[in-house]
């Protein structure tokens, strides 16, 4: 009895360390602004005792920068596609524990082992969506079908574009009917005239600012993902979003640890909290982004499952890419892209 006894104890110090280990887990979390409901910030904390220091980021590129810091405080990061190829690469990511997010189980399965992260070994998914056209239709007589609006004199002075390489080159490409993917330097010299031939009849290239333009009337159409158009419709019914016919950019933000982070099952309960169908629709209905989550989706119900901005027919998928890594041929689109910002 003495002996059973004293090994009753030495488990109980245990789990009070391992407790207080946990309570004491500070981590450290990298993600894009409004990316995330904070109520759920406040609840894993008090569910677990692990404490959030969180953090937003402008671009994947400045994610990457932050990443390759040989000091990286990153716990967790919330990368998109590309530059999750880009990271597992230059070997950045720590191979997940699955036993350890159980969750896992309730993602769609269609937007499992992509191309960029085969067998989902670094990331889980968390938000996708698509590239498209919001606009006024207040403002717009035209049919929104096609990449070309967004060239038409007609809106002279109230076409808004992304401030961004790959989005905007990206809308280019795709207005040629090239890949955006492509490392042919003729197509990417095809694309900067045509947004130099655009650049005049071009409001302004903008980031978040866009939204709130669009929603105050202050241009006809813009560039925008498609959850912003989610939250943008919501403020403004005027609104509307298109996907031209012919395809866009499909994109991904998943989940990711980087190697460098010392506490991977606090950051694995993490995202194994993200992945609860409860909590993912939650957040999914806070940020507007369509979610992974075939559970959570359910969860939303009719409202979200039926949307063609939320959840676009799977026809209209298989028309779409998805952003790869360019490597070293991403100068290429930055010597273009310098071009046009400096006309």
């Amino acid at each position: 009895m003495k002996k059973i006894a004293l090994v009753l104890a030495i488990v109980m110090v245990f789990a009070l360390c391992g407790c207080s280990a946990q309570e004491d887990t500070t981590l450290y979390v990298l993600n894009w602004g409004d990316y995330i409901d904070e109520e759920l910030i406040t609840r894993f904390e008090e569910e677990t005792g692990i404490q959030v220091n969180y953090t937003t980021m402008a671009t994947n590129e400045e994610m990457l920068v932050k990443l390759e810091e040989e000091d990286c405080i990153y716990d967790i990061c919330f990368p998109s596609d590309y530059i999750i190829e880009r990271l597992i690469e230059k070997d950045l990511l720590y191979a997940l524990n699955k036993d350890n997010i159980p969750n896992l189980q309730y993602i769609d399965e269609r937007f499992l082992d992509l191309d960029f992260d085969p067998d989902n070994t670094y990331s889980v998914p968390y938000m996708w969506g698509t590239v498209g056209i919001l606009y006024n239709t207040t403002m717009v007589d035209d049919p929104v079908d096609s990449w070309d609006i967004l060239w038409n004199e007609k809106y002279a002075g109230q076409i808004l574009m992304y401030d961004s390489i790959r989005d905007t080159i990206g809308v280019a490409l795709m207005k040629l009917g090239l890949s955006i993917n492509t490392r042919n330097e003729a197509d990417i010299q095809a694309a900067e005239e045509a947004l130099l031939e655009q650049k005049p009849i071009v409001q302004a290239y903008l980031g978040d600012p866009i939204k709130d333009r669009l929603i105050s009337g202050g241009a006809a159409m813009g560039i925008v993902y498609s959850g912003d158009a989610m939250w943008c419709i919501d403020e403004n019914p005027d609104l509307a979003y298109a996907v031209p016919e012919t395809g866009t950019n499909l994109w991904f933000d998943n989940i990711v640890i980087p190697k460098t982070s010392d506490n991977t099952e606090a950051a694995e309960a993490f995202i194994n909290f993200l992945c609860d169908p409860e909590v993912a629709a939650q957040n999914a209905e806070y940020i507007g982004y369509s979610t992974p989550n075939a559970s959570a989706l359910e969860i939303l119900g009719e409202e979200y499952i039926n949307n063609p901005t939320y959840n676009p027919p799977q026809e209209l998928l298989d028309k779409c890419e998805i952003f790869h890594d360019l490597g070293d041929f991403i100068t290429v689109y930055n010597d273009a892209w310098n071009r046009i910002k400096a006309q």
